[in-house]
C-alpha cells in the first residue's frame, strides 16, 4: 500500500467538513499514544513554551531525585535512556532548537551533579559525550548570538568534565 505525500493530504483534509476532520484528529489520537500526547501539546501547552520547558525541567529534576538512591548502574544507564528517549520526544514537539539545546544542557549539568560515578561505566562516558556532541550541533544551527550564549553553557560542561577526570 502506497502511502500519500503530504500535499495530498493537505489537499484531501482542506475538503472535509470541520465534524469529520475532528473525528480524524480523535482517531489518530486513539491510535497511537505519541500522537495523543502531541496533539495535547499542541492544544494545551504549544502557546507557552517557556511554562512547558520549566515542566520539562522539573520532571528531569524529579528523575535525577529518584537516581539519587540506585547504586545499581546498570539500572543508571537504563533510566538515564529513557529519561533522554523523553528528552528527545519533548525536543520534536518544541521544534525550537535553542530550547532543545537548553534542554539538553540542563541534562548534562543535572548528570554532572547528580553524583551519579559515570567514570567507572563507558557507556556512561559514551552517553554524556553524544549529549555533548548534540549540544553542539545544535548550537552551530542558531543565530551567533544565541550560539554565544550558549557556548558558554557547553564550555563550563567541558571545564567540569575535564576537571573531574
Amino acid at each position: 500500500m502506497k502511502t500519500a505525500t503530504l500535499s495530498e493530504l493537505k489537499k484531501e483534509l482542506n475538503e472535509l467538513p470541520q465534524k469529520q476532520l475532528l473525528e480524524l484528529c480523535l482517531t489518530l489520537a486513539k491510535y497511537k499514544k505519541d500522537n495523543k500526547e502531541f496533539l495535547d501539546y499542541l492544544l494545551f501547552e504549544a502557546h507557552d513554551k517557556n511554562n512547558f520547558i520549566s515542566n520539562v525541567k522539573t520532571q528531569i529534576d524529579e528523575h535525577f531525585n529518584e537516581l539519587k538512591t540506585q547504586q545499581n548502574l546498570y539500572f543508571v544507564k537504563k533510566s538515564l535512556r529513557k529519561l533522554l528517549r523523553i528528552i528527545t520526544k519533548y525536543c520534536k514537539y518544541i521544534a525550537d532548537k535553542a530550547l532543545a539545546a537548553e534542554l539538553h544542557i540542563y541534562f548534562c549539568k543535572k548528570f554532572k551533579a547528580s553524583g551519579i560515578p559515570y567514570q567507572k561505566s563507558q557507556l556512561l562516558i559514551n552517553m554524556h559525550n553524544q549529549q555533548l556532541k548534540k549540544i553542539n550541533t545544535l548550537i552551530t544551527t542558531l543565530h551567533p548570538d544565541l550560539q554565544n550564549d550558549y557556548l558558554r553553557d557547553l564550555e563550563d560542561l567541558f571545564v567540569k568534565s575535564n576537571s573531574i577526570k
